[in-house]
């Protein structure tokens, strides 16, 4: 009986898997508080204070609390938390890491009423319009009986015009009128935001353009007092055209669309 050769079984290589990276463990407040604290500076607290910022801060830079919100990404349960410590910086870290889909109405109207500073407040006003809550809040905060809860129905209004698509021509124009019977008359902040709110109306398309180049025009120049800093009022004609300008060298239709192609606001600076 011939014998039958066996071929001889090709080696193997052995897969040796690589061990997977563990998660990154989910920062709580303590330490979120702990690193605030760390990067805080007398400097920065001393520039904030200028920017009207009071009660308890650690003077923590932008650019500090850029890297801080890249850590930990999106986090509502700690954003609310950070939120009732009063602190400036954990608040102004909060309205980064929130969740726009999953803050809750209630939660929007507490950010809305606390007293913060203008930079803060403009941030509230861009997360509330990044969530499904934006129009409706924007309503009720415009008749709300607290300046602090009106003065952040104008960032929102801000907002809304520059990111919120499905709101109609229409409101907007209401909101014009608002502005220019009430802004001489408003209070320091509102005016401020007020006269923001015009200069993002302006740029949401070339009819609201247009009607918001009009209402500049007759209002004037918008008197604002900033303190002890170097802030200046926009001069909305002005800003409205250099934002066109800007927009429209970009290869974009509108500043609006400018803005909704980039990172939000709110993390972005």
């Amino acid at each position: 009986m011939p014998k039958i050769k066996s071929t001889p079984k090709k080696a193997t290589k052995t897969v040796v898997k690589k061990p997977s990276k563990a998660p990154a463990e989910r920062m709580n407040l303590k330490d979120a508080m702990s690193a605030l604290e760390k990067a805080g500076s007398a400097q920065t607290r001393k520039t904030y204070a200028r920017h009207g910022v009071t009660g308890p801060m650690f003077g923590v830079s932008f650019a500090t609390l850029k890297a801080l919100y890249k850590r930990i990404k999106v986090d509502q349960e700690l954003a609310e938390a950070l939120w009732s410590s009063g602190n400036f910086d954990a608040r102004n870290l909060a309205v980064k890491i929130a969740d726009p889909a999953g803050i809750s109405p209630r939660e929007l109207d507490r950010w809305a009423a606390t007293p913060t500073a203008r930079m803060c407040g403009g941030y509230v006003g861009y997360l509330t319009a990044e969530s499904p809550h934006g129009r409706a809040k924007a309503d009720k905060w415009l008749a709300a009986s607290d300046e602090t809860t009106r003065s952040a129905a104008w960032c929102l209004v801000g907002a809304l015009a520059m990111i919120d698509e499905t709101i109609a021509d229409s409101w907007f124009v209401d909101r014009l009128a608002e502005i220019e019977n009430g802004i001489r008359s408003a209070p320091n902040a509102h005016r401020y935001h007020m006269n923001g709110a015009l200069i993002a109306i302006g740029g949401r398309n070339a009819a609201l353009r247009k009607a918001a180049t009009a209402a500049a025009k007759r209002i004037g120049a918008v008197d604002v007092d900033h303190g002890d800093t170097d802030c200046k009022t926009p001069d909305a004609v002005e800003y409205i055209e250099k934002n066109w300008a800007r927009a429209k060298s970009g290869g974009f239709d509108s500043p609006a669309a400018h803005e909704r192609s980039r990172e939000s606001m709110r993390t972005r600076c």
